[in-house]
């Protein structure tokens, strides 16, 4: 199993950039998918979740209204469009796959970072 996530870069302040994550040997419409991002020296944070078909989507109180989340069955990708971004959006994202509160598996990083 292998979830790459792309995308990421540095940006400034009020920029956008959208997230990618390829899933590859296994088919995401089985999993909610999920974003969560990591700071040096902080505890991984969930970003958004969206379930299986779409139809919900969670999001973290500090990215509500910047962040969407989104996928393509289809394609078997996830994305997450992240605007007005911030310094404190600076962190590594990885995307997962797993089932309500529980993570099954976890893919690579992508590094943003947001200069002020």
């Amino acid at each position: 199993v292998q979830l790459q996530a792309s995308g990421g870069g540095l940006v400034q302040t009020g920029d956008s950039l959208r997230l990618s994550c390829a899933a590859s040997k296994l088919t995401i419409s089985n999993y909610d998918m999920k974003w969560f991002r990591q700071t040096p020296g902080k505890e991984r944070e969930s970003v958004a979740r969206i379930v299986r078909n779409g139809g919900s989507t969670y999001y973290s109180d500090s990215v509500k209204g910047r962040f969407t989340i989104s996928r393509d069955n289809a394609k078997n990708t996830v994305y997450l469009q992240m605007n007005s971004l911030k310094p404190e959006d600076t962190a590594v994202y990885y995307c997962a796959a797993g089932f309500s509160a529980v993570t099954v598996y976890w893919g690579q990083g992508t590094l943003v970072t947001v200069s002020s």
